[in-house]
């Protein structure tokens, strides 16, 4: 869906859509597995930069719920999670904040995105949402093995016969040191 300014410059853009699975790409880790719900709206922003100067901003608010499957950051098995979240982001015309000098930025400055001529995307927007709501490190389980290192087996379901890794000599000094403690 794309939100335009001149849509705007009319009224706010009121959105209740429901995407089906596929329609977002959230890169190779992450996958929707049922409808994502998204409602909200988005509203224009007319900031003054000078006298003369108006730049058009596009706020979008919303909330969003949906079922996605994470790989687990152990043994890569799918976890199936249901993602909910809130958004209240601005959006400013690619290229308004360039400059000839350099100056440092606040931190309410740190949460603006840029929208092209053409407008913003919403389910851009959506994809960066659903990305940054997501945990950091997923697991399957709390005591998951994960992957073997070395024969790659998931050492949840399966033992494997590979040998212990040899104790690599640069890291002879700190188990040393580590004896020398115990003691």
């Amino acid at each position: 869906m794309l939100i335009t300014v001149l849509d705007l410059e009319r009224e706010p853009v009121l959105f209740d859509l429901t995407l089906a699975a596929g329609t977002i790409d959230y890169g190779a880790d992450v996958t929707q597995v049922s409808p994502l719900a998204v409602e909200g709206r988005a509203d224009l922003v007319q900031e003054n930069h000078g006298p003369r100067d108006v730049v058009e901003d596009i706020r979008v608010q919303g909330r969003y719920s949906g079922e996605f499957e994470i790989a687990c950051a152990r043994c890569l098995a799918p976890v199936r999670r249901t993602i909910e979240g809130r958004f209240d982001v601005l959006f400013r015309p690619l290229g308004v904040d360039q400059g000839s000098t350099e100056h440092s930025i606040s931190a309410a400055e740190t949460e603006i995105g840029y929208y092209q001529k053409s407008g913003l995307v919403l389910e851009d927007v959506l994809r960066e949402q659903v990305l940054l709501s997501l945990p950091a490190r997923t697991l399957c389980r709390e005591d998951c093995k994960g992957l073997c290192p070395r024969c790659g087996r998931d050492l949840n379901s399966e033992t494997c016969a590979c040998d212990p890794a040899p104790a690599d000599p640069r890291w002879s000094a700190l188990s040393d040191l580590a004896s020398r403690i115990k003691t």
